[in-house]
């Protein structure tokens, strides 16, 4: 090990030594990684049907990755979350992978949550900004760059701007629209939909429902996140699986409630998958003489937004390091500097230049909402691939590693393994396949091939790149 890189693992491991994260702030992270806004339009548009996508996402994936987080979490409960876990049972070069997919997918997901924040923001100055393709190219440019600065300072700053965003942009905008759908409901107002044993089952001969379940599965990704800072817990055999369930329980009540409080006020043909949530509040202040308010609600969902990228930005890089740094990658080592708040900084500007170039579909592709869903489905398949590898993770580490010490287990033994590594990989075939059929309203029948060409091109470029870098320099 050279002198060079040895200082460096020693000044990371200097400024990360406290351990600042307890229950509340692990909850908090969690919800504001998970429980997205942006997934409630898309939800809604299910209707009264959402309540079985909801359930079955979660039976087939939410609870399944909850369960096996909590055990692989309080067993090897050190900083570096899901490449621990996947490089323990696979190798070296598997674990990097596996980050490296962590890391990769989210760097595509930026750019669309970035235009769902600018979709809101327009409310404030003209609803048809959106549609500027240029525009809304620039804007995610800038809000971005805003936000790689922020990164840089660290993870206390990350830390409070997650408990600060889940509180103030996510919660309390959900808890609102939830609220303005009772007093909706209460008032006698007409609802957009129907309730009856028949609107409960969608229509599931055809992929145009289906297209939306990689949607509703995606919004539920990234409950493992937390975990790359499980060295930075205190008392984390204890503490996480308890803010684990909490966060389970609580992002799962919020998004079906909040995606339900929007099906009820939003007519199905006026609900879009960027402005539905806006066009909640918008409708229900209008009807009620309180248009005041609209704007502050608005502010609100743009500052919880722009908090969850904040989280994810540091959260996998950090995990990217930790793996870089273990492998000593020689062709990577530039991007190892680390300044004094501990944050990745060669790390985070490689993330910045890569988002930058992916926004640039906005302007290169027809329309902002087929731009939109195309780096959603990419993000979605890419993050299926990093599952499959953390489900297997945890069937081979239950036999090969069953000595550990693990103060949480999964329930039912091995039976009890098997049936939820099973649900799992079931839920991330089923969402791979599904998103080369998206739905007839956002991509027209005669560009299904373009849409399906450019997205396994994509994914592709993705899954090569790492084997090129690494190829030789990881046993």
């Amino acid at each position: 090990m050279d002198h060079r890189r040895l200082s460096m693992e020693k000044k990371y491991m200097k400024t990360t030594t406290t351990k600042p994260l307890g229950v509340f702030s692990l909850v908090m992270m969690n919800v504001i990684a998970v429980d997205s806004l942006r997934s409630l339009p898309v939800a809604a548009q299910f209707g009264y049907s959402l309540l079985f996508f909801y359930l079955l996402a979660a039976i087939l994936f939410f609870i399944p990755t909850a369960l096996i987080t909590a055990e692989l979490a309080t067993a090897w409960p050190n900083t570096g979350g899901a490449y621990i876990w996947i490089r323990t049972a696979f190798g070296a070069r598997w674990g990097w992978f596996a980050i490296w997919l962590q890391w990769i997918y989210n760097v595509v997901w930026y750019p669309t949550i970035l235009v769902f924040v600018i979709a809101a923001a327009a409310y404030l100055f003209d609803l048809q900004l959106v549609h500027h393709q240029r525009f809304v190219w620039g804007l995610v440019l800038c809000i971005w760059w805003f936000i790689t600065g922020l990164s840089c300072l660290g993870l206390r700053v990350s830390n409070w701007l997650s408990s600060a965003g889940a509180l103030v942009g996510t919660l309390i905008p959900m808890l609102v629209v939830i609220i303005v759908a009772f007093f909706w409901l209460k008032s006698a107002k007409p609802l957009a939909i129907h309730f009856s044993s028949r609107a409960l089952f969608p229509d599931l001969t055809g992929f145009n429902h289906l297209s939306f379940l990689t949607t509703v599965i995606f919004g539920l990704m990234g409950l493992e996140m937390s975990a790359v800072h499980a060295g930075d817990v205190c008392n984390p055999q204890k503490n996480y699986p308890r803010a684990l369930f909490w966060s389970v329980g609580l992002v799962l009540l919020t998004l079906i409630l909040g995606s339900l409080a929007i099906a009820f006020i939003v007519p199905a043909q006026q609900l879009s998958i960027l402005t539905g949530l806006t066009d909640t509040y918008v409708i229900f202040f209008h009807n009620y003489h309180l248009e005041f308010l609209a704007p502050i609600m608005v502010a609100l969902i743009i500052i919880g937004s722009l908090c969850s990228v904040s989280t994810w930005a540091i959260g996998p890089t950090r995990g990217l390091l930790i793996a870089t740094f273990e492998n000593q990658i020689s062709s990577l080592r530039w991007l190892l500097r680390i300044n004094r708040f501990g944050a990745p900084v060669g790390l985070l500007l490689v993330q910045g230049v890569l988002v930058s170039l992916l926004s640039s579909l906005f302007v290169l592709i027809p329309t902002v909402n087929e731009a939109y869903w195309l780096l959603s489905v990419m993000t979605a398949q890419l993050a299926v691939l990093f599952y499959v590898l953390f489900f297997l993770a945890a069937l081979s580490l239950r036999y090969r590693e069953g000595y550990q010490a693990r103060i949480y287990r999964i329930p039912g033994g091995n039976i009890g393994l098997w049936l939820t590594v099973c649900l799992g990989l079931s839920a991330c075939l089923l969402t791979f396949i599904i998103g080369f059929f998206p739905p007839a309203g956002i991509v027209s029948l005669g560009k299904i091939c373009k849409f399906d060409t450019i997205l396994v091109i994509g994914i592709a470029i993705f899954c090569l790149l790492p084997y090129f870098v690494t190829r030789s320099r990881i046993q």
